[in-house]
């Protein structure tokens, strides 16, 4: 197994949303998508999750064609299923049924056992004031840390 772990990052989730809850959720992927995933060609950032007749579903996520695979190849783009509970999908089912809030992808990563999982959240969108105070807080703790290096 390869020393360097993947851990491909939504950047703008915390910075968009409140996130209340954290799961981790396994994907049922091809072939090819998991060797693309282990290369670190994903893209998580404009991905979201929805419920499609009972199942967690991923869209958007984009993980890049494998460079080596033939007529094999996914799609870079298609509806992945979630797997997970049926105790944590009926919980995100009801709770994601509330006004505001969403399942959103946090990160993609590869477990000990080389399996690709996605830790996904149960997320409020913030609002603008909310995103400029977390701007000043970001910065503050820059500046704190230039500080404490002197």
């Amino acid at each position: 197994m390869a020393e360097d772990k993947i851990y491909i990052k939504n950047k703008k989730a915390y910075f968009e949303y409140h996130v209340l809850d954290k799961y981790t959720a396994g994907i049922k992927l091809l072939g090819t998508e998991i060797k693309s995933i282990r290369e670190g060609k994903a893209n998580i950032n404009d991905a979201f999750c929805t419920f499609i007749n009972g199942q967690l579903y991923v869209r958007n996520l984009h993980i890049s064609e494998y460079s080596y695979g033939s007529f094999y190849n996914h799609e870079a783009k298609r509806d992945r299923v979630l797997l997970l509970n049926k105790k944590e999908l009926k919980k995100l089912l009801t709770r994601g049924e509330e006004k505001g809030l969403t399942i959103i992808p946090l990160a993609l990563f590869i477990s000990e056992r080389g399996f690709a999982k996605l830790e996904i959240g149960l997320a409020q969108g913030k609002k603008t004031f909310d995103k400029r105070e977390t701007m000043k807080e970001r910065d503050t703790k820059i500046e704190m840390d230039r500080v404490m290096k002197r």
